[in-house]
């Protein structure tokens, strides 16, 4: 499997895979104009990057400074894609926010409650 880098713009994330430790973040701001455009490809890619592996340990960061609620839509049906695969990999999940930001807190806690995954909701320093 190839990795996967997705330069940030304006109004689209960051989103990288680093193969050596089997880490995905995806981070910084998410209001594209087509927010499933975007994250169409994605959510393929982390599902053939699931299904085509052997078992493995996977480590997926969720760092936004800001997502709108198109682009979360889309961020759930990644993270239930994810969900398919927990039987076959050691998947955690690490939703990242800011001090402060207490809709980014809440968002990744709503996230936890109804997903099966390790989910770790994590205060940057």
């Amino acid at each position: 499997m190839e990795a996967l880098f997705i330069q940030a713009t304006e109004d689209t994330p960051l989103v990288d895979y680093n193969i050596e430790k089997n880490s995905f973040s995806i981070s910084e701001r998410s209001y594209p104009e087509n927010a499933v455009d975007f994250y169409a490809p994605v959510i393929t890619w982390v599902e053939e990057l699931l299904s085509q592996t052997e078992q493995k340990s996977y480590v997926f960061d969720f760092d936004f400074e800001y997502l709108n609620t198109a682009s979360s839509k889309q961020i759930i049906k990644m993270l239930l894609t994810i969900e398919k695969f927990i039987e076959k990999h050691d998947i955690t999940i690490r939703w990242f926010y800011e001090k402060g930001d207490d809709d980014m807190l809440a968002l990744g806690r709503q996230y936890s409650k109804f997903l099966k995954l390790p989910f770790e909701v994590v205060e940057k320093k």
